[in-house]
């Protein structure tokens, strides 16, 4: 299996150390499937950047524990919205206006520390009005699932433990074309605009909102 890793540098040896705390998945190394989306991301900052290609084995990574939130069979977007809301550094002011929303999504939360690898939707901050306005009941269930579940916004994979991140192998340096210099920011506008167009939806009663799911488990 090839993996992609989009950054400014050559990374021959990816390490969790100094990865962000407050990352999607917490500290990992994050790479995903789709070069096309390594080479945006390389070049997020406007300057043209490189992608780091990897190979793991298909049966080491079969060993490995993963935990595949795109399983919609297994795992609801509540599952992936509790444990993103869990390691993002939330402002306190919409934690304590969501503190009921935020609590009772606690239920939902996996420990991910218990797996070597997380495959689940992107988050970025371009991303993050969708689930937070879900939490904060302005979006409905229905919204978020379908803008996740279409996986419009980009699937990545988490390597969380050591023992998978040895597993991978260091393959190439890609370069990346100029062409995809701005291209993250038009996937952002992209997105900005879907989910401006979901929150100017007038209110469906027969969609659920997070506390709709919430009475109807009291009942």
């Amino acid at each position: 299996m090839k993996i992609y890793h989009g950054s400014k540098y050559i990374i021959e040896h990816p390490t969790v150390k100094g990865s962000d705390i407050n990352n999607d998945y917490g500290p990992s190394f994050y790479m995903t499937k789709d070069l096309a989306a390594a080479k945006s991301w390389a070049c997020k900052n406007n300057s043209v950047g490189l992608v780091n290609e990897y190979e793991i084995n298909n049966a080491s990574f079969a060993r490995l524990k993963t935990l595949d939130l795109t399983n919609k069979d297994k795992y609801s977007v509540l599952n992936w919205m509790a444990i993103l809301m869990h390691f993002r550094q939330l402002d306190s002011t919409f934690v304590k206006n969501n503190s009921l929303t935020l609590k009772w999504l606690e239920k939902y939360y996996i420990d991910v520390n218990e797996y070597d690898v997380i495959i689940g939707f992107r988050a970025d901050d371009a991303y993050f009005r969708f689930p937070s306005r879900f939490v904060s009941n302005d979006l409905a269930f229905d919204d978020l699932e379908e803008a996740f579940l279409s996986g419009q916004l980009g699937i990545q994979y988490a390597f969380i433990s050591e023992r998978a991140i040895k597993l991978l192998s260091f393959k190439r340096v890609i370069e990346c074309d100029e062409e995809y210099l701005g291209h993250y920011y038009s996937i952002v506008k992209k997105a900005s605009k879907e989910f401006d167009e979901l929150i100017s939806r007038i209110k469906d009663p027969k969609k659920k909102y997070i506390l709709d799911l919430m009475r109807e488990e009291n009942e």
